[in-house]
C-alpha cells in the first residue's frame, strides 16, 4: 500500500478518508481538485493536468484523492491500492451540502452555494460514473488491491485497523 487512489462520488467522504490515511501512513497526499482547479475558479488545460498527474504517478509513494475519469486509467496503471467509496446518493448529497461555506484543504476556494449542475452530477453518479468506474476496476482487478466502502463507518473502521 504505497500508491493509493481514493475514488467515489463527491460528498462520500473521500478527502476526509484520504487525510486520515495519509496521517496514519505518512504517504504524501494529492487532491485532484487542487491540481485541476485554480483559485480564480478556472482550470488547467487537460494536457497540463495530465502532465502534473503523470509526474505524481511516477513517484514511489502517494495517495491521490479524486475521480476525474479521463485520468483514471493512468492512475490505475500506476497504483497498487484503490479505495472506492460506493455510498448512497443521499449520503453524498448531504456530505456535499455540509461542506458549503467551509474552507477546505482539498479545494482552492470556499463554495458559497451548491451548484445545480454539480448537484445533478452527484444524483447521476450511480448511473453515469459508477458503471464506468466498476468496468475500469474490473479491468485492473488482477493487479490491484481494491477495497470498497459502503458506509463512512466502514472507512473509519479501516483507518482504526491500521
Amino acid at each position: 500500500m504505497k500508491k493509493i487512489i481514493v475514488i467515489g462520488c463527491p460528498g462520500a467522504g473521500k478527502s476526509t478518508f484520504a487525510r486520515k490515511l495519509s496521517a496514519k501512513t505518512g504517504l504524501p497526499l494529492y487532491y485532484l481538485d487542487m491540481i485541476w482547479h485554480l483559485p480564480d475558479r478556472t482550470t488547467l488545460s487537460r494536457e497540463e493536468f495530465a502532465t502534473r498527474l503523470e509526474e505524481i504517478a511516477a513517484g514511489n509513494e502517494w495517495i491521490i484523492d479524486g475521480n476525474y475519469l479521463h485520468t483514471m486509467p493512468l492512475r490505475l496503471k500506476h497504483c497498487d491500492t484503490v479505495f472506492f467509496f460506493d455510498l448512497p446518493v443521499g449520503i453524498c448529497l448531504a456530505g456535499a451540502e455540509a461542506r458549503i461555506g467551509h474552507d477546505r484543504v482539498d479545494m482552492p476556494w470556499t463554495e458559497d452555494a451548491m451548484d445545480e449542475e454539480f448537484r445533478q452530477w452527484i444524483i447521476d453518479f450511480p448511473t453515469q460514473q459508477r458503471p464506468v468506474i466498476l468496468k475500469l476496476l474490473s479491468e485492473y482487478r488482477n493487479s490491484l488491491n481494491t477495497i470498497v466502502f459502503h458506509s463512512r463507518e466502514e472507512a473509519d473502521a479501516f483507518i482504526d485497523s491500521i
